[in-house]
């Protein structure tokens, strides 16, 4: 994509509304634009992420045996009433009326709307385990929306919901969607703590929720360092790898400030191991048994031929939350280098020259060299300076960047990973180095 021609509107200054750093730089950089309280827009680069992000949800998911279909926004407050939540979701749930009269809601969950599709449609114990997920927008009216997209009103989630026969295959699909949230953070190239937690308005007797460890998150923590290096490369989805990994993770203290209990804290974890910070929750994961096949009357037969409700459990990941999340947790107060897994573009070829000269000749060159090659490179066109296209680019957080002035020789290129020295390298030698970088994961 060339610069002049794409839409990048990018603020030179920080906007007044704008209090921490995410949100800011979202906003600076084009990403997203507010349209009312709680509510944005997603601009192009910030769609870019997004997109990118739910890409790799996607795949994780898909591995781990979840099967991907798309319910609607608005559901029907019927089934809400039979499973008993209509009226104790409270104001967050936005309610309205069609033309007939007939209540209708904005979901802000699906765990009724699933259950409703399960029940007419699976009646034998033979189509378990199911688990089926989509990825949709939501609404929760919050009360006091802040943060950007940390915490608005309208965002978009992978919802996944595990249908099974017993408690025991209910706690195996629990353990799949455990280790499927341990490895999509990985290649987000974040490293993200599951922690006991609170099962809320969903329900049920066991729920994880994944912090992402950053100092400007809105949750106290409280963990044993130990939790950190626990390595999950290689580790397939095996029931005997699930157990263990599970295991693993539960081996160790880590609590939010909710569940922390500072006795149990100091006798379970040495003082050099101890680490308190905060934290931004990310994901969250619930067994519930049936408390909705229940109460929607959900029915399968089983082997015995008789009739009984299916064990449940939900998993949501916050897709839209998690640029705001990776920015609070990657910027380091000088500039933003988003991971290669879900930058925008995967270089950015920032010309010095001017139209027609040889700088301006080598940055079109090489641009069309990496879009043979298959890459996604951006380059900057433009008739801006120098030391403001630095500065853009800084703020964009493309990883890997092509300098092209006017002084280097013909197949000479400046070639960065933004925080590290630049090196010079030919058009081939960047082309075998960017292969390199974004194949090394395949």
């Amino acid at each position: 994509m060339r610069l002049s021609n794409y839409f990048l509107p990018i603020l030179k200054e920080n906007p007044s509304e704008a209090k921490i750093k995410s949100h800011q730089l979202m906003l600076r950089s084009g990403m997203i634009r507010q349209s009312s309280s709680g509510i944005y827009s997603w601009l192009p680069l910030g769609f870019k992420v997004l997109k990118n992000i739910e890409k790799i949800v996607r795949e994780e998911q898909n591995k781990a045996g979840a099967i991907e279909l798309l319910m609607p926004t608005i559901q029907s407050a019927d089934i809400w009433k039979e499973s008993g939540r209509y009226d104790d979701y409270g104001k967050e749930m936005l309610r309205i009326k069609d033309r007939q009269d007939r209540d209708l809601l904005y979901g802000p969950t699906n765990e009724e709307l699933i259950t409703q599709i399960f029940k007419d449609n699976v009646r034998s114990y033979k189509n378990l385990p199911l688990i089926l997920y989509h990825i949709q927008w939501k609404f929760r009216d919050e009360i006091r929306p802040r943060f950007g997209v940390m915490r608005c009103r309208e965002f978009l989630m992978k919802d996944t919901y595990s249908f099974d026969i017993s408690k025991q295959d209910a706690v195996n699909s629990y353990k799949k969607m455990f280790l499927s949230y341990l490895k999509t953070f990985e290649k987000l190239e974040l490293k993200a703590i599951p922690m006991q937690a609170s099962t809320g308005p969903i329900g049920g007797d066991l729920s994880h929720e994944f912090i992402i460890l950053t100092d400007t998150g809105e949750s106290e923590v409280f963990l044993d360092k130990n939790l950190l290096k626990i390595d999950i490369k290689n580790i397939g989805y095996s029931e005997k790898n699930t157990s263990e990994i599970i295991e693993k993770y539960s081996k160790f203290y880590s609590a939010t400030d909710e569940k922390y209990n500072k006795t149990e804290f100091d006798n379970l974890v040495k003082k050099e191991n101890q680490l308190h910070t905060k934290g931004i929750e990310v994901g969250h994961i619930f067994y519930f048994g049936d408390k909705y096949s229940k109460s929607l009357k959900a029915l399968i037969n089983s082997k015995e031929g008789k009739n009984i409700n299916p064990q449940m459990g939900s998993y949501g990941i916050g897709i839209s939350r998690l640029p705001a999340a990776i920015i609070e947790a990657k910027y380091n107060n000088q500039f933003m280098k988003w991971p290669k897994s879900i930058t925008p573009f995967q270089v950015a070829i920032i010309n010095l020259g001017k139209n027609g000269d040889d700088a301006d000749k080598k940055s079109n060159e090489i641009y069309q060299i990496l879009k043979i090659n298959h890459f996604d490179p951006l380059l900057d066109d433009t008739s801006e300076s120098p030391s403001s296209k630095f500065k853009n680019f800084d703020l964009i957080g493309i990883p890997y960047q092509i300098i092209i002035g006017t002084k280097m020789n013909k197949d000479e290129y400046e070639f960065k990973e933004l925080g590290k020295d630049k090196v010079i390298l030919s058009k081939d030698e960047i082309v075998n180095r960017l292969k390199e970088i974004y194949n090394s994961d395949k």
